[in-house]
């Protein structure tokens, strides 16, 4: 165990739900405040229209109302992220919050935080630890969201180096995360960079459920489940995940269960109506507990990423499957690591994103034998507590810091 030097915490993020939720953040949060930090959340607010300190589940939060920052047009999208520093800022001031914080944690995305992250570490003169889980503007570009060397490129670009100019130290997710950012921005000390895998809690094994309920509920009875949970955006391109459906109707037993939201949902779902594929069930959002009982009964979980990507992304819902012992199937492209990881942990199949005929040989693989996924599925578990448990990402924070 590290021992706790800096015992005043402010974290200020984005996705941060209601931490009574368990999710990356809030896991995260729990494990500062059980260590024995003094804690405060600062994260927008998905209902209220006033700035209010909250107490949710035993951590203080200020809850910040902002403009749409999901599932809006790119336009409202950047000005809201734009507004997000100002509106933080405005919130600490009004609640008069002492700014006196040992280290300030900032995740990425939104890269615009810097601003409020930089104010509070001069009046502070706490360390600056930014948690590396987003390299933008790279991957808008990527994306076609926005054009190289523009004005709005330019802009953001020169956000993304002040970020890593002000932080003292920077986890990335993955080998290939830290070679990016060290081969992109020369300046930057080698030392401030480090590895911080996302993480998970353990799941608690001992929670029971009707399976045959849950199954008849949603259409999975006798049925194999592949699965995929998350953002429906142009980041996963679940395209590639439609047209492997498409092209393994001969297998009627195989399900492919589709859960989430985002700027590609209605495409996707279009997509899905004129295929006419009765393999896909497409899902808005169903209650986390249903979900987490469908993710333990399926039998593969699916992995996508845009083939358009030159930035190692690496995709955080993987840990959800390594938790409930799934193999994986991951559609990738080819500047990501995570493949390698993934052969190196022995836990699924990858093939690059567009080739559906080998993405689907790897699928068969899975399908054709039980023995196999649990075989897989028990090596990404045994991955999973070795590496990636919450206790361990804390440690590493604090060891960098």
């Amino acid at each position: 165990m590290v021992k706790v030097k800096n015992k005043k915490v402010i974290f200020l993020g984005l996705r941060v739900p209601d931490v009574k939720t368990t999710d990356l953040y809030s896991d995260l949060m729990f494990e500062f405040l059980k260590n024995g930090h003094e804690l405060l959340v600062v994260a927008p607010t998905y209902t209220g229209k006033h700035s209010q300190i909250v107490m949710e589940n035993g951590i203080k939060v200020l809850r910040v109302p902002t403009l749409n920052l999901f599932g809006t047009n790119k336009i409202i999208k950047g000005l809201s992220n734009l507004l997000l520093p100002i509106l933080f800022k405005r919130a600490l001031k009004k609640h008069k919050v002492v700014i006196d914080f040992d280290l300030i944690l900032l995740p990425t995305p939104p890269i615009t935080l810097v601003d409020v992250g930089l104010w509070v570490k001069k009046k502070s003169k706490g360390k600056l630890y930014l948690i590396l889980r987003d390299i933008f503007p790279q991957n808008a570009v990527d994306l076609k969201m926005m054009k190289s060397n523009g004005l709005i490129h330019s802009y953001f670009r020169k956000k993304e180096i002040k970020l890593y100019r002000a932080c003292d130290s920077i986890g990335c997710m993955s080998p290939a995360n830290i070679t990016y950012v060290k081969k992109h921005n020369p300046y930057l000390s080698p030392n401030k960079l480090h590895l911080l895998p996302n993480w998970e809690n353990l799941h608690d094994d001992s929670i029971t459920y009707d399976e045959a309920a849950i199954r008849k509920q949603y259409g999975l009875e006798n049925k194999i489940v592949a699965i995929f949970g998350g953002n429906i955006g142009l980041p996963q391109k679940m395209e590639n995940i439609i047209d492997l459906a498409r092209n393994c109707q001969e297998l009627k037993d195989l399900v492919f269960f589709i859960v989430g939201d985002g700027t590609e949902k209605d495409k996707i779902e279009k997509m899905v109506r004129s295929l006419n594929l009765p393999n896909v069930i497409l899902k808005d959002g169903i209650p986390r507990n249903d979900y987490n009982i469908i993710l333990s009964l399926a039998d593969i979980g699916l992995i996508s990423l845009n083939e358009d990507f030159t930035i190692p992304n690496f995709p955080s819902k993987v840990n959800s499957y390594y938790n409930l012992k799934k193999p994986v199937l991951a559609s990738l492209d080819l500047n990501t690591d995570f493949g390698e990881i993934q052969e190196k942990i022995n836990c699924g199949y990858w093939s690059e994103a567009g080739n559906t005929a080998e993405l689907k040989k790897n699928l068969l693989k899975l399908y054709n034998s039980k023995d196999l996924r649990l075989e897989l599925g028990q090596n990404g578990y045994n991955y999973l507590v070795e590496n990636l448990d919450t206790t361990k990402a804390y440690e590493q924070i604090m060891r960098n810091i």
